[in-house]
């Protein structure tokens, strides 16, 4: 379990419909999803509780326990303290849920995309056309939780990314009077 928690993706309060997939079907798999299956838990067991009635209950307890443990083990660290506590999975995965589409996220999303999109790096194992297109990407998804990255920040930001090896490049956009807006960089960049 412990393995699979660490290969398993983390939730960083943005990705719960990828994460909470996985976590749904890694459970069915090992057919531990009851406690997502059943709407309820079970009566407790009792004196004069039949063996069905015990069996039903342990089943979904152990079910309950490593589904909780699970998702607790695949969350980042910085988003478990303001995930409400409880004991039962499907509540948890509720919260989780809640967590995830609330302005706190909004806020833990844009910080996120805004540190990524300011310190990203060119990285010699992609085509540089990828690189400029994740960079606005990035820009896109920043817009679209309301924080619009105007183009010549953009372009400051392509340009800040580049390895050395663009030294040159990196002078002659310095020095020129005008400044190129995205598409010019990017059919420069690509010749490059």
């Amino acid at each position: 379990m412990f393995a699979l928690g660490n290969a398993m993706t983390k939730f960083n309060g943005l990705n719960y419909a990828d994460w909470s997939e996985k976590i749904q079907f890694q459970l069915g798999v090992m057919d531990l999803d009851m406690a997502f299956i059943m709407n309820e838990k079970p009566a407790a067991i009792m004196e004069d509780s039949i063996e069905d009635e015990m069996s039903l209950f342990e089943a979904w307890e152990r079910s309950n326990r490593l589904s909780l443990n699970l998702m607790r083990m695949t969350m980042a660290d910085n988003v478990k303290s303001f995930i409400p506590n409880t004991e039962n999975a499907r509540e948890f995965m509720k919260n989780v849920k809640e967590y995830s589409n609330s302005e706190i996220t909004d806020k833990f999303a844009v910080e996120n995309l805004m540190s990524e999109l300011t310190t990203k790096n060119f990285e010699w194992s992609q085509p540089i056309h990828d690189h400029v297109t994740q960079m606005q990407n990035l820009a896109a998804k920043s817009k679209s939780l309301g924080m619009d990255v105007n183009e010549s920040f953009l372009v400051q930001f392509i340009i800040n990314s580049l390895p050395l090896e663009f030294g040159q490049f990196q002078v002659n956009y310095n020095t020129i009077k005008e400044k190129w807006n995205f598409q010019e960089i990017k059919a420069m960049l690509i010749q490059e």
